[in-house]
């Protein structure tokens, strides 16, 4: 049998296969830029055909390296879902996760079945705190919270980094015209969360006349904003992390490529005194690989 390359080789290249870029392997694998680009020479040379194509001063993967690295996704997936659900088989007692309403109503609800799959015999609850970033509740055992998390004392670990754009029901994108151009927003109400920052960012990257913003309506929770978006009662400044099933099904189109860096992220945070319970690290490990999917 031909030798089974390195498993730190090929988690390399899944990683950079996901990201793109040898800076991100490293920050994600936590080795240096030099380990990786050692790994990935090594795997080429072992495999014996060219994984990568130099362009400028980027790599990018060749035809035969994106199959390779689609196969070697597969493999890893199947070898990491088969721990997980033999790691979770016997666990027992109660889980308590407080989550963001939007992130638990939009993307964790409906995946929470195959946690449930993993880990049949955990007592499991969701609650969700008033504010998006509060890590406070005594009762929960982890926090999924969206901000900055800077200043904790908790284990925190980034899960998703976020970017904005308009988002629109086809319903409303026929009813005002379509959407060609940014300025054509202003055919529409506009659908704020909390506050006015979002759009008003985006306008100004878009050059949108200042205080176009202004106008439309401000609602407290971002299930409200998606409920107002799928009904065609405006245009949402999407988090595309949280609507990407809308947008796969169709239900909100995304007009425009332009797009915002949130200046938060969604974070997991872990209490110092829960980290090692079994339940907790299972289910840490459960959202990590959902997340690795690119298609979640």
């Amino acid at each position: 049998m031909q030798r089974i390359p390195s498993t730190q080789a090929l988690r390399a290249l899944e990683c950079f296969a996901r990201l793109g870029a040898v800076r991100k392997v490293a920050d994600e694998l936590h080795i240096t830029r030099s380990a990786v680009s050692h790994q990935l020479r090594l795997l080429e040379r072992d495999l014996g055909f060219a994984l990568f194509d130099r362009v400028g001063t980027r790599i990018v993967l060749t035809s035969r390296g994106r199959t390779f690295a689609s196969d070697v996704q597969g493999a890893l997936a199947m070898i990491s879902g088969s721990a997980s659900r033999n790691a979770g088989r016997g666990l027992t007692g109660q889980l308590t996760i407080s989550c963001p309403p939007g992130f638990a109503a939009s993307w964790l609800c409906p995946r929470i079945a195959r946690f449930r799959g993993v880990c049949p015999e955990i007592s499991l609850s969701i609650v969700t705190p008033a504010q998006l970033d509060d890590v406070s509740n005594p009762d929960a055992d982890l926090f999924v919270a969206f901000g900055a998390l800077d200043a904790t004392e908790l284990h925190v670990e980034l899960l998703k980094e976020v970017t904005f754009t308009p988002l629109v029901s086809p319903v409303l994108l026929n009813r005002v015209g379509g959407l060609q151009e940014p300025a054509d927003i202003l055919r529409g109400d506009l659908l704020h969360l909390a506050d006015r920052n979002d759009w008003a960012a985006w306008g100004q990257l878009a050059n949108l006349p200042k205080g176009f913003s202004h106008s439309g309506i401000v609602f407290a929770d971002m299930n409200l904003v998606y409920a107002a978006a799928l009904n065609a009662q405006g245009i949402a400044m999407g988090d595309e992390f949280i609507c990407h099933n809308a947008m796969k099904s169709g239900q909100l189109v995304r007009p425009f490529e332009l797009a915002i860096n949130s200046p938060k992220s969604y974070y997991l945070a872990i209490p110092p005194a829960k980290a090692d319970i079994a339940n907790v690290a299972a289910f840490r490990g459960w959202i990590l690989d959902e997340l690795t999917n690119p298609d979640t």
